[in-house]
């Protein structure tokens, strides 16, 4: 008796769900409708069981697969008649058999890259047909007065198709969303603040992966449209979720401090909750960060805003108070369990009603992200900080916002600890952005100086302090500031290239890059008198060439050296010698006089002051070389940089499989369900 008990209780736990009968039937390829009409209205009506609807398409062999293309074709092609059915039922279970469907074929197709997938999905014929009918379903659900719900779903959907494939141009159904694009309902999801913080960080990221579709090869559609958008409600909508969701990381990345509404950062000491760790070579070990990728798709969507777009520059500078700012589109950021909590005594809040932009939480990430230059992936996502900066400095109205006197910000970076330095608590000054960005700059260059020089980075930082620089040379901009560390830090720079030449020379052309710095000096000594802020700075200018004297002479005879060899770097350190002649004339003119002072003074420590004053009244006898062309630079150009983004978008997209959208269909379906039961017991 109780063998048969626990034989019956075995056998009740065997029955499968009806739906779960239908799917395997269905794929071993039996033919299920043709003795029921009503069979689809039927199917769709039984609640998807997506794991076991999963397992079926994995069970199967790509031979399989292949024989079941009828099969499969027609179940996609009943998924996609229901997404335009009344049926609210039949809908939401059609749209969450598509998802499931479309994230295993791409699966499998990642293991077996010989799967024809848009075959296998759509067949031979009518794929276009086919395909242009599921968008226009997804056009017609994303501008309609529908439920938050299923405008998400239909947002995941398509986010599955964009991010199936690790390499988007080999992605053959993201095609269709070119010949049909989806452009405007994205964008006008954006314009209005509930949609935004509904649906703003999936169309933002959808737009980015789609504009990076053979970008290079074909007219995108969402390139040309996406560089002449010109609605500044729908700029500005884009500008705010970039900003949230940057914020985000932000607020974690300091300790899990988020002020009010998502503003900005309140000031922090040496660093909050220990996530940053200095290793023996001062390298920042990261831990207690969120998963690092759900920030680099809006890194990457603010890179081709500010590329793309001249009038994404306007945004940039949008201002908000922090208490106004949309909240964070993106999931809130918490402590994982193992992270200490902030020590508030180490915090000083500042005012929350402080305005803020989307270059101050820009400026704030880059200070997080420049700080680690450890793995591949942080320099990836390093190098795409600093060339959207370069993107953003060659534009004339950034410039002039970041420039403008009047419209300070207070922005708290992230410094580094390190073992020469203590980092002190302080409110940050409220200064200019472009004072900001060379703070970032200046810390940025102090910071990596080390046998695993990162010098592509640092050509590019050298290369936005130019550009900005050029644009106060050539719009007489004087901006008030202590220009010394900067200068420090350049010298820093100098003086690491000449101490590391020989390990150094095996990877990276140091007289290039020598040469940029030195030009920059050219720039303030042939030009400074037109945009540094008092006559005092530029006798500081040349105090600093007059006391690190030894540096730029180790520079000139390393140059000398090499430029009267029969060497490969002969003709780069030839220009580099010759363009320290006015560095070395300031040295050898100004040298012996304060040598006599001096001696006449019977001196052998002298003041800062007392220097400067025989500065001061030696400069009519100083003979300069007038240099020309010291500002000049090659606009940026997306040519060199291919390979680097597509690297990125690869990230991103696997960030966003990471991230996957089972859960969250789940959970929106549910809410949908929800909300058409609830409508249609209301109604009866």
């Amino acid at each position: 008796m109780a063998t048969r008990r626990r034989s019956g209780s075995g056998s009740k736990r065997h029955l499968k769900e009806k739906v779960v009968q239908i799917y395997e039937s269905f794929f071993r390829g039996d033919d299920l409708t043709s003795d029921n009409p009503t069979f689809w209205d039927e199917f769709f009506l039984l609640k998807p069981k997506i794991p076991q609807l999963e397992a079926e398409i994995h069970k199967l062999t790509v031979e399989q697969l292949t024989n079941l293309k009828d099969n499969i074709n027609l179940l996609v092609v009943q998924c996609i008649e229901m997404l335009g059915q009344e049926h609210h039922i039949r809908l939401v279970y059609a749209l969450q058999t598509f998802s499931a469907i479309l994230t295993t074929m791409y699966q499998r197709a990642g293991q077996d890259p010989s799967i024809n997938i848009k075959s296998i999905l759509l067949g031979a014929d009518n794929a276009n047909t086919k395909m242009q009918k599921l968008l226009e379903h997804c056009s017609t659900v994303l501008s309609g007065d529908v439920p938050d719900s299923l405008k998400s779903m239909v947002l995941k959907l398509l986010l599955i198709i964009a991010t199936g494939i690790d390499n988007i141009d080999d992605n053959p159904l993201v095609e269709h969303l070119m010949l049909h694009s989806l452009f405007e309902p994205l964008i006008q999801l954006l314009c209005t603040s509930t949609e935004r913080q509904q649906h703003g960080y999936d169309v933002v990221l959808l737009l980015m992966f789609l504009v990076n579709y053979k970008k290079q090869e074909s007219a995108n559609p969402y390139v040309v449209k996406l560089s002449i958008l010109d609605d500044e409600l729908a700029l500005n909508g884009y500008g705010q979720v970039i900003r949230a969701a940057l914020n985000d990381f932000v607020m974690s990345t300091f300790g899990g401090m988020q002020a009010s509404g998502g503003g900005w950062l309140s000031s922090l000491t040496s660093m909050v909750g220990g996530i940053f760790l200095t290793s023996d070579d001062t390298q920042p070990v990261v831990r207690g960060q969120r998963n690092s990728g759900g920030e680099e798709g809006m890194l990457l969507a603010l890179y081709e805003a500010s590329h793309l777009n001249r009038n994404f520059m306007t945004t940039l500078a949008h201002s908000s108070s922090a208490a106004a700012s949309s909240a964070p589109p993106s999931p809130p950021a918490t402590l994982p369990p193992h992270q200490s909590p902030p020590n508030l005594a180490q915090i000083q809040a500042l005012d929350n009603d402080q305005p803020t932009n989307l270059l101050v939480t820009f400026f704030q990430y880059c200070s997080i992200v420049m700080a680690d230059t450890r793995t591949e992936a942080s320099i990836n996502k390093c190098s795409l900080c600093f060339i959207t900066l370069t993107c953003i400095v060659e534009e004339q109205f950034a410039n002039s916002i970041m420039h403008d006197q009047n419209l300070t910000f207070k922005v708290q970076l992230y410094r580094l600890p390190m073992r020469h330095r203590k980092i002190v608590p302080e409110e940050p000054p409220s200064q200019p952005l472009a004072s900001t960005l060379i703070d970032l700059l200046v810390e940025f260059m102090m910071c990596h100086l080390l046998k695993k020089f990162p010098g592509e980075l640092y050509e590019l930082c050298v290369g936005v302090l130019l550009r900005l620089l050029s644009y106060q040379k050539r719009c007489r901009v004087r901006l008030s500031r202590d220009w010394r560390p900067l200068w420090a830090a350049l010298i820093a720079l100098l003086k690491f290239l000449v101490a590391n030449e020989g390990a150094l020379l095996r990877r990276h052309n140091v007289f290039i890059m020598a040469q940029q710095v030195v030009n920059i000096f050219n720039l303030f000594i042939t030009f400074g008198d037109t945009f540094l802020p008092t006559p005092a700075s530029y006798d500081q200018l040349y105090y600093e060439l007059i006391r690190m004297h030894q540096v730029f002479d180790n520079l000139f005879y390393m140059a000398l050296r090499y430029s009267t060899g029969d060497g490969e770097f002969k003709a780069e350190a030839l220009r580099l010698a010759n363009c320290l002649v006015n560095v070395r004339a300031i040295i050898q003119h100004f040298s012996p006089k304060i040598e006599t002072w001096l001696a006449a003074q019977n001196l052998s420590t002298p003041t800062e002051d007392q220097i400067l004053e025989v500065v001061r009244k030696n400069y009519d006898s100083l003979i300069l070389k007038l240099q020309e062309g010291l500002e000049a630079y090659e606009r940026y150009g997306e040519r060199a940089h291919r390979a680097l983004l597509a690297r990125l978008v690869r990230a991103a997209a696997a960030a966003a499989r990471l991230r996957s959208d089972a859960a969250a269909l789940r959970h929106h379906s549910a809410a949908l369900l929800t909300h058409y039961t609830h409508d249609s017991h209301y109604s009866h």
